[in-house]
């Protein structure tokens, strides 16, 4: 079974890039503290690094 992350939304993508907003809904988040668990792959990875400001994400 492949690593998984959890991914949590801690802070708003209010008043930030278009881009950073678009990432969180890529990534399945909606609004703070709600939470999505994905694969642990590259892509995901690279989208979580780009909003590492924005959310908080632990291993599962």
């Amino acid at each position: 079974m492949p690593k998984q992350l959890k991914v949590t939304q801690i802070k708003s993508a209010i008043g930030k890039e278009k881009s950073q907003g678009a990432t969180l809904k890529a990534l399945g988040l909606r609004k703070i503290r709600h939470a999505v668990v994905h694969d642990d792959t590259p892509v995901i990875r690279g989208m979580v690094f780009k909003v590492k400001h924005l959310v908080e994400v632990e291993e599962v």
